[in-house]
């Protein structure tokens, strides 16, 4: 591996960390609430977002672009309290839907645009090996604080503190990795540990780091997109570790 990759790689890996710091706490939660599609829904939602601050002709102020993304979230967010508490039996169609029409109104509202395609590219799969000190340093602080918040409320019954946090941490996070890696950071290592009852945040973690080393490895051996590759290794990953957990 020569300088070039170690310079590319390296900020990479480290996004992925900051992902996986809040992603895969958040991700336990989600799968003990039986609200799988909810960050999914929450992702879709934040990158409307940023698909409107790019139609609004943003995209070269950045600050505004996040908080469009995120006040965007967060009414996801608001959403997401109102289904649980009204639609209880029913939520994880209603999140699904929700989920479907944020998806469409992007593309519809991208239709005009002779660049849609590549932007609707970056918005699923994420520019994850281009991301940029900035970025990283403005990630870390929100995860930092996201972090602490989280570890004095989480135990909060409230729908609404969950669900804002989680659209907070979603919503840098989809700027830095897409869509997919978000959905597969929360989901995967929670769900390749969720029968563990000691050590389960290591192996989480273990899992999620595993994932993003031998996917970004693979995208620069085999010239293949960052995202997509880390997905497929975080997934291989976490069925290879449940699949020696059963057998052991």
């Amino acid at each position: 591996m020569n300088a070039l990759e170690l310079d590319i790689l390296l900020p990479a890996f480290i996004a992925g960390l900051l992902v996986l710091a809040t992603h895969i706490p958040f991700g336990m939660r989600v799968l003990q609430r039986g609200v799988i599609f909810a960050d999914l829904a929450v992702a879709q939602i934040a990158g409307l977002g940023v698909v409107i601050a790019g139609l609004l002709d943003l995209t070269g102020q950045p600050l505004l672009v996040q908080l469009i993304a995120a006040a965007s979230a967060l009414c996801g967010a608001a959403l997401l309290v109102w289904i649980e508490r009204n639609a209880a039996e029913v939520k994880e169609a209603c999140i699904g839907l929700t989920f479907v029409l944020a998806a469409s109104l992007g593309i519809l509202l991208m239709s005009r645009d002779v660049h849609a395609g590549e932007h609707l590219k970056d918005l699923l799969v994420g520019q994850i090996l281009w991301v940029n000190n900035t970025q990283l340093i403005c990630t870390a602080v929100l995860s930092a604080a996201l972090l602490i918040v989280w570890h004095r409320l989480h135990r909060s019954p409230s729908h609404l503190v969950f669900y804002a946090l989680f659209a907070l941490a979603i919503t840098a996070s989809v700027q830095l990795v897409g869509i997919y890696l978000v959905f597969a950071s929360l989901i995967v290592p929670a769900l390749a540990t969720y029968q563990l009852q000691q050590r389960r945040m290591a192996f989480a973690f273990g899992i999620g780091i595993a994932g993003y080393v031998f996917g970004l490895l693979l995208s620069v051996w085999l010239d293949l997109p960052a995202g997509v590759a880390i997905v497929w290794a975080m997934a291989l990953t976490g069925l290879l570790a449940a699949m020696l957990k059963r057998a052991g």
